[in-house]
């Protein structure tokens, strides 16, 4: 009865108004005649596509609708311009696998065990196998809430949330999967098979085989392909691209168009105009079909940029990948829904990734406030102007021994072996102005709110040795100094 009531669903899909006396009436007679549907009575005609394009480790100044007049991202930029953009979206995380697990099942990381490392890590002896790191499998993810809704759902490209087979994206709400179960891999096909064999191209469950062309390209075709497969019902796509992720592997036509530019600067140009192009071809499927007024696109990406490792420039913010100044944490975040957002606009107040799975799930016609232990909120009342205070009054954030906290405007950095640091973000977002010595109550209050905070997380599943924590130190310090 399920089936055919969502069978009839999509034969609707798009119409703006139903009749009670047709197929409306229909729907409600099947919902009230099955329990299991009457679960999910909101399922309506016009519930959205969404799409979630998602780059690794992009700059945040390395975008056209972030003030770059170097790098060329024509159709991103018209995706901003078409919708609203954060002006503070921050990710829960300073690095890519923790900040996807906190994204997608809408609840810190830490709360569930999830090291605040990637996965696989760098194990002390006395760890488990790599394999067995990875997102706790009694979690429910942004795909099984959209598939209980109707969603047919989808992954391409980088999972990095667990590489056994227990972990594997078809086990965690996704009905088809194109990608690797690692977190980087070569943009070209492997004439032998890689060194971590969870960087092999999948194609849904176990059949493994390399691509041809540039991957970034390869992964908007997949999806493009998915979309036309299934334009008649509803569809949720997680875009995860690698790019612009290590290894700096470019397009010889793309590196062509950037001829001022030298070194790595100028390959993650290059990496950059690819995902720009790509995420344009999935864009102009979506009008090709007729579906992009009935779809939610958001753009964003998963930590600030490597400045070390690719030149990503996160101007105007200090830090970078893998520590807690706003470069490390405050990502470009971009999201469209014709006629139910304000298009070419700006939302100024900070929200975070935990926000995706309520807002998504919202959207599709289910109801976020059922879902016990979510710490992200729906963001439609925002930026509709229904409500017109902070979706989140604090934000949290901890790595190891480090952490960080926002209240309002004001952001505490917590060290092991150095004093607190204390900005005022509205005021100071470059994070130059210390101010614990002038403020040491309002220190000593987001330290114990910070602490409060902890003393609800769970211990860590595995433990690493702490390979990168110097680096990431180094770091901080090396670019606190933000550079246009």
């Amino acid at each position: 009865m399920k089936k055919i009531a969502l069978n009839i669903a999509s034969m609707f899909r798009g119409i703006k108004t139903v009749p009670v006396g047709g197929i409306g009436f229909f729907l409600a007679l099947l919902c009230y005649t099955d329990p299991v549907l009457a679960q999910h009575a909101k399922i309506r005609p016009s519930q959205p596509n969404i799409i979630l394009l998602y780059a690794d480790d992009a700059g945040y100044r390395d975008f056209g609708f972030q003030g770059s007049t170097l790098f060329k991202t024509p159709n991103l930029d018209k995706l901003a311009s078409e919708g609203v953009k954060f002006s503070q979206a921050y990710m829960t995380a300073a690095v890519c696998g923790p900040s996807r697990a906190g994204m997608i099942t809408g609840r810190y990381q830490q709360r569930f065990g999830f090291e605040e490392n990637n996965v696989p890590g760098y194990m002390s002896e006395s760890g488990p196998d790599s394999l067995e790191m990875g997102l706790p499998t009694h979690l429910p993810t942004i795909a099984d809430h959209l598939k209980s809704l109707g969603y047919q759902t989808a992954i391409f490209g980088k999972w990095h949330l667990g590489g056994a087979d227990r972990f594997h994206p078809l086990r965690r709400g996704f009905d088809h999967f194109y990608g690797f179960r690692g977190g980087a891999r070569s943009y070209y096909a492997y004439d032998e098979a890689p060194e971590d064999p969870q960087n092999r191209l999948e194609e849904d469950f176990g059949n493994y085989g390399e691509h041809e062309g540039y991957l970034t390209d390869v992964l908007a075709d997949k999806a493009s392909e998915f979309i036309n497969t299934n334009k008649e019902r509803p569809f949720f796509i997680f875009l995860s691209f690698n790019a612009v992720h290590t290894p700096l592997h470019a397009e010889h036509s793309d590196l062509e168009r950037f001829p001022q530019l030298k070194g790595k600067r100028k390959e993650l140009a290059a990496m950059t105009y690819a995902l720009d192009r790509a995420c344009g071809k999935v864009l102009d499927t979506l009008k090709s079909l007729g579906l992009e007024e009935n779809t939610i696109v958001v753009f964003t990406n998963d930590n600030g940029g490597p400045t070390d490792a690719s030149e990503a420039n996160n101007y105007p913010l200090s830090g970078t990948k893998a520590n807690h100044l706003e470069g490390g944490i405050r990502v470009p975040c971009l999201i469209k829904w014709p006629g139910q957002l304000e298009k070419g606009s700006t939302y100024g107040y900070p929200v975070s990734s935990l926000d995706f799975l309520p807002t998504f799930v919202e959207a599709a016609g289910g109801s976020a406030d059922t879902i016990v232990g979510l710490d992200g909120v729906n963001l439609l009342p925002y930026l509709q102007a229904k409500k017109d205070d902070r979706p989140h009054q604090t934000l949290y954030w901890k790595k190891e021994n480090r952490g960080a906290i926002r209240e309002a405007d004001w952001k505490l950095l917590r060290f092991p072996d150095r004093p607190a640091e204390l900005y005022n973000i509205a005021e100071d977002p470059q994070e130059q102005n210390n101010l614990a010595y002038q403020y040491p109550e309002k220190v000593k209050a987001l330290y114990k709110k910070l602490f409060a905070w902890e003393l609800e997380l769970e211990r860590p599943l595995w433990q690493l040795k702490r390979k990168y924590e110097g680096m990431a130190a180094d770091r901080m310090d090396k670019y606190r100094a933000p550079k246009e």
